[in-house]
């Protein structure tokens, strides 16, 4: 196996854990970093197989809710009416992204888009936490469909690459009532009906470009991204009870316009 591969597969499973469930964008970083590292696999098969490591952090770290609701479905309706509130919640970007994914990827997977909506989404999130916050929700499992729909609407917005999924449903969360943690818990339980689906979906799509040769590539990716998303999100989980999001808005904003400059002055040549 190549060594340089190796240690570019590690730092593209590092960024996509740590970034995944931060509001800073996984996909935006994703792309910046492959650019830099001259990394890109063919139709991003590598980037979005990676994301099941991701994933997988969040199963284990929630297991005990998983496997109550799971348990549950069936008989339990406080289980019943959170399984449904995550359906609710994914079908609006399952639909958006079925209907305009490919024109999404065509038109905004580049750099500049990435720059552009990384300093948007900032300044959305400064002006959302400096604004009167009315919680009404102090538990997942107190959320109503409404609530689960309105996350949802919001979800759609993270198909922009730069905007981030986290940062669309955890900001969303905070407009519509939700306290901070249920905020940030109800995006990482939604992230596994949403990514799981994409993550399928587009692995079919490009199932003529996977290689088992590539197979060890992707276990390295998928590993670390498994390991650096466990920690973020124990970290922002622990972060958010005392803090607001402003410190992720600034870096969203300086590295949107570092992004800009080094590309304005050919300082790094992005794949726009």
């Amino acid at each position: 196996m190549d060594f340089v591969l190796v240690i570019k597969a590690i730092v593209m499973g590092i960024v996509e854990g740590v970034t995944e469930f931060l509001p800073i964008s996984s996909t935006g970083h994703l792309i910046v970093v492959g650019d830099l590292i001259n990394f890109h696999s063919p139709g991003r098969v590598f980037e979005i197989a990676i994301q099941l490591g991701a994933i997988l952090a969040v199963v284990v770290e929630y297991r005990y809710k998983f496997t109550q609701v799971a348990f549950g479905m069936f008989s339990d309706t406080q289980a019943q009416r959170f399984v449904l509130n995550l359906l609710i919640a994914f079908l609006p970007a399952a639909i958006v992204g079925v209907m305009f994914i490919s024109v999404i990827k065509t038109y905004l997977f580049n750099a500049l888009s990435v720059a552009t909506m990384l300093i948007l989404g900032g300044l959305v999130i400064l002006w959302a936490e400096r604004r009167q916050h009315d919680i009404r929700v102090k538990d997942v499992d107190q959320m109503t469909w409404r609530d689960a729909l309105k996350v949802g609407l919001f979800q759609v917005l993270s198909m922009i690459p730069g905007t981030s999924r986290s940062g669309a449903t955890i900001i969303g969360g905070l407009f519509i009532g939700l306290d901070r943690k249920v905020a940030a818990e109800f995006s990482f339980f939604l992230a596994v009906p949403t990514m799981v689906a994409a993550t399928v979906f587009d692995i079919y799509k490009h199932r003529d470009l996977l290689d088992l040769n590539d197979f060890p590539i992707f276990a390295v990716g998928f590993v670390t991204a498994f390991f650096s998303a466990l920690v973020a999100v124990r970290t922002l989980v622990r972060y958010v009870a005392n803090h607001s999001y402003e410190i992720f808005a600034w870096y969203r904003i300086a590295f949107g316009i570092l992004i800009l400059i080094t590309a304005y002055t050919g300082a790094v040549s992005w794949s726009i």
